[in-house]
């Protein structure tokens, strides 16, 4: 049986296109964090999209992303302080376990992924949201550091890797445009930390963005 804390955590959703530093503005902030990465659907999965005029599954689509399951994370995360959730192996487009995430008696966690923007309206509505941040380094910073990344990790074929990179460098102004449509407030990765330790300590950010629903 989960021990409630005493004192209910709050969530910060950091988005942004895939290889706009995330990961490493999460380890910078010293919050513990949760890996939206890790509720991908797996790759048998019937639902899963695939990219128009392609048989590429576009793993860049809301629809390949489990939002019901995250959002019960973050949630058991933020009023019990623990939860369990799936091991995702990119490259095999699978999960292969499970392992607990435990944030302690922490006010505040980060929750990163480039979907993280799709539940922004729900965390709201919950009220576990303290912020929402977008980053962004611009779409050839941005494709370099995400193709360096993918092929030292070996998350896909070298092919593919160079497809998805070249569509989302085109695409990344959009995904930029939507992720704040949905109520994230854009920054660089310095101006993240100042909000994240601003949070951190309780004080508000200078401005949340009023999150809207996905069509």
């Amino acid at each position: 049986m989960s021990i409630i804390s005493p004192s209910p955590a709050r969530v910060v959703l950091l988005c942004g296109p895939s290889g706009s530093g995330k990961s490493l503005v999460s380890a910078r902030s010293g919050l513990p964090v949760l890996r939206l990465d890790d509720f991908y659907k797996e790759g048998d999965d019937p639902t899963l999209p695939q990219v128009a005029g392609s048989s590429d599954i576009d793993w860049d689509h809301p629809d390949s992303w489990d939002a019901d399951v995250a959002v019960a994370a973050i949630v058991e995360l933020c009023r019990t302080g623990r939860t369990d959730v799936p091991v995702y192996d990119i490259s095999l487009s699978a999960r292969t376990g499970t392992e607990v995430v435990d944030v302690g008696r922490t006010p505040l966690f980060i929750a990163e992924g480039i979907f993280a923007a799709e539940v922004i309206t729900r965390c709201q509505e919950l009220g576990v949201l303290a912020d929402a941040l977008c980053l962004s380094r611009g779409p050839m910073r941005t494709f370099r550091r995400r193709f360096l990344r993918d092929l030292r990790e070996g998350r896909k074929s070298v092919p593919f890797l160079l497809r998805r990179g070249w569509r989302l460098m085109r695409l990344e102004r959009s995904i930029v445009a939507r992720q704040t449509g949905l109520g994230a407030y854009a920054c660089d990765k310095d101006e993240a930390l100042g909000r994240l330790a601003a949070a951190a300590v309780g004080r508000r950010p200078a401005r949340i963005s009023p999150a809207s629903s996905p069509s």
